[in-house]
């Protein structure tokens, strides 16, 4: 199988050859500007001082500073950091937002430290590249394993070590530390927007049932969200899992009930495997987990007629290639899952402005900009007549290609 990157840069290769982008210019699309690698001693409760390999990949800044998220996992590595950081330019472009793209990672199991080694690492990843980032250079934000309460120890670094107080340095903080009200639920909430975008043109498929059918392959802040927002708005929520498995009821299950009790630490009926969850037969399939989830391998037996991918990469060059000849229509993830993006940049311009909006205000202005997005990449798509991912794409390229030029 081709890796994160490698299907990252073939959809890239194919949106530039249709937009007519080749030579010196396509190489600079594809190649990151800087990667910085680095390790991060932190000692252990046992006395022993332990190293983390820990990235960060700034992919492109045509457009506006560096903008991605950090994750913590133990399987991260310099190929997914690059895969990612291309993927935030991409993101930024499309959004119509003043950023570029970048993204960062350490190498660690979170759980496997407690609070003072974690607090330690995430200080660490500051201080080994800290005369990098800044509100006008890179803008990290949380991701896969990182909170609310990294963020701001993040943050307190940064400010200590350039003297001055810089909350516009990273994004995602808590409220009580500069973070924007409803930044928590953004990512979610900006995928159900184009989801209702897209239903909104393609009434054949709204029409069939009185409820649409959702599986949802991810029960984290992202998945979680989305279902939520699906079962409130006359969505039949019909399966929804975690690491461990999937619950799945044909009839619909209760969301909130589920999430309070995977909340508390309560045991759940997993009935089904995650890998099972992506072939049953649904209007719309989510994948909000782990990406290259969807391959030529299982690609054949998927029977959902919509996917949204709220996670990042879960579908392969070769498994899309299979599913839209079929018909699938595949919203990609540099559209549906660009609302986390959009949250943090609208948190940005709060931290720089010092003058905070209410969560109504700011989700408002969330829609107005995925709206405003999958309009412009629908009009591409009629005008190259091609896939939802191809037009998001080379609108993406254009814009940060005129920018290059």
């Amino acid at each position: 199988m081709s890796t994160f990157f490698e299907n990252t840069q073939q959809f890239i290769n194919e949106a530039a050859k249709m937009a007519h982008i080749s030579g010196d210019l396509l190489t600079r699309l594809q190649k990151p500007n800087k990667i910085l690698e680095f390790q991060i001693p932190v000692a252990r409760d046992n006395g022993v001082v332990e190293h983390f390999q820990g990235w960060r990949v700034q992919h492109n800044n045509a457009l506006g500073p560096y903008k991605g998220g950090i994750r913590f996992h133990p399987d991260s590595n310099l190929d997914e950091v690059k895969a990612l950081a291309s993927l935030m330019t991409w993101k930024t472009s499309l959004m119509g937002i003043p950023y570029g793209g970048a993204k960062g990672a350490v190498k660690v199991d979170p759980k496997k430290l407690n609070a003072l080694e974690l607090e330690e690492l995430s200080r660490g990843f500051v201080r080994a590249i800290w005369r990098d980032l800044g509100p006008q250079k890179d803008v990290p934000a949380p991701d896969v394993n990182t909170t609310s309460q990294i963020m701001d120890w993040m943050t307190d670094e940064y400010s200590k070590l350039v003297g001055e107080w810089s909350p516009a340095t990273f994004t995602g903080k808590s409220i009580e530390k500069g973070g924007s009200r409803g930044r928590d639920v953004a990512t979610g909430f900006g995928g159900f927007v184009v989801l209702r975008e897209f239903l909104k043109t393609n009434s054949q498929l709204s029409v069939i049932n009185n409820q649409l059918t959702v599986a949802i392959q991810g029960m984290g802040n992202v998945g979680a969200h989305i279902a939520e927002l699906l079962s409130k708005n006359g969505f039949l929520v019909v399966a929804i899992s975690d690491s461990k498995g999937a619950i799945y009821d044909p009839n619909g299950i209760d969301v909130k009930k589920i999430l309070e009790i995977k909340e508390s630490g309560g045991v759940l009926d997993r009935k089904l495997t995650n890998k099972e969850l992506l072939e049953l037969p649904v209007d719309i399939l989510i994948p909000a987990a782990l990406e290259n989830v969807i391959t030529k391998n299982n690609a054949p037996r998927i029977k959902a007629r919509v996917i949204l991918e709220m996670a990042n990469g879960p579908i392969t060059p070769e498994a899309e290639h299979e599913l839209t000849t079929r018909g699938v229509e595949i919203i990609p993830d540099i559209l549906a899952n660009g609302g986390g993006v959009v949250g943090s940049y609208f948190e940005w311009v709060q931290s720089l402005e010092q003058k905070y909006w209410s969560e109504k205000e700011a989700l408002d202005r969330i829609d107005e900009k995925m709206v405003a997005a999958f309009r412009a990449v629908a009009d591409v798509k009629k005008e190259h007549r091609t896939t939802w991912r191809l037009a998001s794409y080379i609108r993406a390229i254009t814009r940060v290609a005129e920018a290059l030029k």
